[in-house]
């Protein structure tokens, strides 16, 4: 932890929330030049937010709607820098196969997304592709798109890198610090107060701080419909060399029990399996149920497995996670109402670290210029307005 030093407490940006957003907004901001404290609860990367587990899927095609690609790919052109500043692997390009029946819509994007904006990809049938990737037992029936550019992200090495750069940038970390309230000043000052009675006052201030966004902002008269989930994943035996990643792309499959997703047997792991939809809403400041303490949370997982990869081994390893869930399942990205330095990133549904990297440098273009070089009004809080459209 860099520690403050005497009264030296006013700094151009206040960041709320040090986890992937916060961090890389904190690396953008230190890097332009900025005077940034970043303060967490706990001591980032750590296991209490929504961005733990090692590895995440990077998707270019995307599913989730072809105005998310731009992102992405900026995303993408971001990782691969912060992979050359921190000297240290942030991306595995494995491929990812997207996986469904016809007529399914998230296929029908991921086409979409591809075909608007040039990006390379494949489409197969689920006899074709049991062939080339043969723990897959997919029928003729199924759909398999699969993206040879995506692949694998190990999430808390990035956390760790964009850490270590904004710190030597001269950003200020402050962690295993609760922030118990926000304080708005008007158009130039900001002051967050911990639960310790510190004050920590700053000109612009961003709130990514997960299950703790939504409390913080309500002070401010800013409503955010976002609902804490409790999802689970898994670990599992990985024998005969059938999920090493060159012979066992990332995916994601839509069936008729739910959305899976998964990652081959990285660096030794195993094979990494989890469930998308779903889950359990847990309140805000409740602790979150261990991996097998409610029904199903193996079983759903090994029906899966044993229908479409059996020769997935034993259970290495469970965890639960959250996801913090807006109703549509797109983020927010966007200023509290009527205080245009109060700038806000919740939301992310379950599929939002893959684009931290460019959400930070879009917040800190946010703070800085007025605007991000990246469209994010499809994030804006007012479609959730009573009577948008």
């Amino acid at each position: 932890m860099q520690d403050l030093h005497g009264d030296n407490r006013g700094f151009d940006t206040l960041i709320v929330g040090a986890g992937s957003m916060g961090m890389a907004a904190g690396y953008h901001l230190a890097r332009a030049g900025q005077r940034v404290l970043l303060v967490d609860a706990g001591d980032p990367p750590h296991d209490q937010g929504a961005h733990h587990g090692a590895t995440r899927l990077i998707r270019h095609a995307y599913g989730e709607g072809a105005a998310y690609v731009p992102l992405a790919l900026r995303a993408q052109t971001l990782w691969e820098a912060l992979e050359r500043d921190a000297r240290t692997t942030i991306f595995a390009r494995t491929g990812i196969v997207n996986i469904g029946s016809p007529g399914d819509a998230f296929l029908g994007q991921v086409q979409l997304s591809a075909a608007r904006h040039g990006l390379p990809l494949e489409t197969l049938d689920g006899t074709q592709a049991s062939a080339r990737w043969p723990a897959w037992r997919l029928g003729a029936q199924h759909i398999v798109n699969f993206e040879p550019n995506g692949g694998v992200l190990y999430c808390e090495r990035a956390i760790r890198a964009y850490r270590e750069l904004a710190l030597a940038h001269g950003a200020t970390l402050r962690t295993h610090t609760r922030v118990a309230r926000l304080q708005w000043h008007g158009a130039e000052q900001v002051e967050a107060v911990t639960a310790r009675g510190e004050t920590f006052a700053a000109r612009a201030l961003i709130v990514c701080a997960g299950k703790a966004t939504q409390p913080l902002l309500a002070a401010l008269d800013c409503a955010l419909p976002v609902a804490r989930v409790r999802k689970t994943f898994a670990w599992f035996e990985a024998p005969g060399g059938v999920f090493l990643p060159e012979r066992f792309p990332g995916f994601a499959v839509a069936t008729a029990h739910g959305t899976y997703y998964g990652f081959p047997d990285l660096d030794g792991s195993g094979l990494k399996v989890g469930r998308h939809d779903g889950g359990e809403p847990v309140a805000v400041e409740a602790p979150l149920a261990s991996f097998g303490d409610e029904p199903g949370d193996l079983a759903d997982l090994q029906r899966f497995l044993a229908r479409y990869l059996p020769d997935a081994g034993a259970l290495r390893m469970g965890r639960a996670c959250e996801y913090d869930m807006t109703p549509d399942e797109h983020f927010i990205i966007d200023r509290a109402p009527g205080r245009p330095n109060v700038h806000v990133a919740t939301g992310f549904s379950g599929h939002g670290f893959k684009f931290a990297s460019a959400v930070g440098e879009a917040l800190a273009e946010r703070v800085t210029q007025g605007e991000s070089r990246i469209d994010l009004s499809m994030f804006s809080r007012a479609r959730f307005a009573p009577g948008a459209p």
